[in-house]
């Protein structure tokens, strides 16, 4: 199969080989020339042939909208775009009904795996209709990790980023859980090596999960994290889950109190932030505020 693929940032481009090891061949296209294969969204559409599936991955909002917008002009009816971004899922009836006046697909990508998905395979939760999915189908094989799990079909349009970004929200928690469980042994004298008892919980705990093994991963780079400032950034996916769960009388305490962790770690050097900073940086590459 041959894929557009539109962003070659780190996640973008490790996208991209994952692909290729699959043995697609992809076309990439990047404002960035030393990045990209070709020069412009229009060579990038010629060089494909039909019907064409082209995975938009560049940040949400205008960006994504320009991109689609540029798209809608050069497609033809029977082919699809994918957005693989963090877009919002209200973004995404909007962009469906777009393209579709056209008689082009749509179908919306949440995606999962950070840095580490060229390796591993990124955890895909993907919406839209089965005809548009079963085009996209050999890059969703391609990309998921190895076994039965990583990769859902969750429903109609908007479904795939409503579906990442619920998972977004529950990363939020688990996260805050182990930066103040951390903070805590952290402030107890009798407990004299705080990253041996992370280590401990990797095996036999009910807690142990891959956000644990990337904190001890942390913790191993900078025991006390003294190299880091207590400040972590938030990508916009938790406010919207706090938003949708609003909007459906659903409580989420938990979701909500780390997001407001978030915010209270710009005001103050938090040492749980540096704990949330910490493990950010790990699974997905976002930077870090050192001292």
């Amino acid at each position: 199969m041959e894929l557009g693929l539109v962003g070659l940032g780190k996640m973008g481009g490790n996208m991209r080989e994952r692909i290729r090891r699959a043995g697609h061949t992809v076309v990439g296209y990047d404002r960035n020339a030393d990045l990209a294969d070709v020069h412009s969204l229009e060579e990038l559409v010629g060089k494909l042939p039909g019907p064409r599936v082209v995975w938009v991955m560049v940040p949400a909002g205008a960006p994504t909208q320009s991109t689609i917008d540029e798209l809608a002009e050069l497609l033809e009816p029977g082919d699809v775009v994918v957005d693989g971004g963090n877009s919002r899922w209200t973004d995404d009836e909007r962009h469906a009904e777009e393209l579709a006046a056209k008689g082009i697909g749509f179908v919306d990508c949440g995606v999962s795996g950070g840095v580490w998905g060229l390796e591993n395979g990124y955890a895909l939760m993907y919406g839209g209709d089965a005809e548009n999915v079963a085009k996209v189908q050999p890059i969703f094989d391609a990309l998921k990790p190895e076994g039965d799990f990583g990769s859902v079909h969750a429903g109609k349009v908007g479904a795939g980023h409503f579906a990442k970004m619920v998972h977004n929200g529950i990363e939020y928690a688990m996260m805050q859980a182990y930066a103040e469980g951390w903070e805590l042994l952290e402030k107890v004298d009798s407990v004299t090596d705080v990253r041996e008892v992370f280590r401990s919980w990797q095996e036999g705990t009910v807690i142990r999960s891959w956000l644990l093994d990337l904190a001890v991963n942390a913790l191993d780079e900078d025991e006390h994290l003294d190299k880091l400032r207590g400040y972590a950034q938030d990508s916009g996916e938790g406010r919207w889950t706090v938003e949708a769960a609003i909007d459906h009388a659903v409580p989420l305490p938990a979701i909500t109190a780390s997001l407001f962790a978030r915010f209270a770690s710009r005001q103050d050097d938090s040492p749980q932030m540096k704990m949330i900073a910490a493990l950010r940086n790990q699974f997905g590459g976002h930077a870090v505020e050192t001292k």
